[in-house]
């Protein structure tokens, strides 16, 4: 289970669908048993000493109104779309549940910035942007091929890497019915590689929780 700051107070943590329960069980144990009400985002817990924490429905699971429905559609099997990009390299997958049933990883060179002024620096500016363009074009091509015939049958796209190479490849015209599945969710994954790939069928499902371990009144 990771855990990292989250803006605006507050921590982050993401908890595998299958312990969800036993990870609610234990906040009761620590603040109370708290009060649930349905949100926009998932579910609010909302202990007696003050205590919240904010339960997200993963991407592809459908809304619940009580803790029981959050758990069993968190950990129904889904089938989800996944996408990541980071400068040369792409990946894409289809999982259902934790199996990854589809998966492809392409990776072209892509120059990185050099430190040389003047005609060079021009030269070697054209080329790398030009590279750029031709890895884009690659991953825009990986995706209409394996992803854009599947997505009828997705619940959701989850992507990861870098926000601006995935934008680029998600602008496509071609592409529309997959950007319109894709959740809001963004995975912070090194470049892509088919173990990165693996670990990213496992980030997708986790249900992200901010966590507010005390009244707003008492953090001060």
């Amino acid at each position: 289970m990771s855990s990292r700051p989250a803006a605006g107070g507050g921590r982050w943590v993401e908890v595998d669908p299958r312990r969800v329960g036993r990870w609610v069980d234990g906040f009761a144990d620590r603040h109370g048993p708290p009060d649930v009400g349905p949100q926009a985002y998932g579910l609010l817990l909302a202990a007696p000493d003050g205590a919240t924490a904010e339960l997200h429905t993963p991407p592809g699971a459908p809304a619940a109104v009580d803790l029981p429905g959050f758990v069993a559609a968190a950990t129904a099997p889904r089938r989800i779309g996944l996408l990541l990009a980071r400068k040369g390299a792409v990946a894409v997958g289809i999982a259902v549940g934790q199996d990854l049933v589809v998966s492809k990883v392409d990776t072209r060179y892509v120059q990185g910035r050099t430190a040389a002024g003047g005609w060079s620096q021009q030269r070697f500016a054209r080329r790398r942007d030009n590279q750029a363009k031709a890895a884009l074009g690659d991953a825009v091509d990986l995706a209409v091929r394996l992803l854009l015939p599947e997505a009828a049958t997705l619940t959701a796209l989850v992507c990861g890497g870098d926000r601006r190479t995935v934008d680029g490849v998600l602008s496509d015209r071609r592409l529309a019915p997959l950007a319109a599945l894709r959740a809001d969710r963004l995975l912070d994954v090194p470049e892509p590689r088919h173990a990165v790939l693996v670990d990213a069928t496992v980030a997708a499902r986790a249900v992200r929780i901010r966590i507010h371990d005390e009244a707003p009144d008492r953090a001060r």
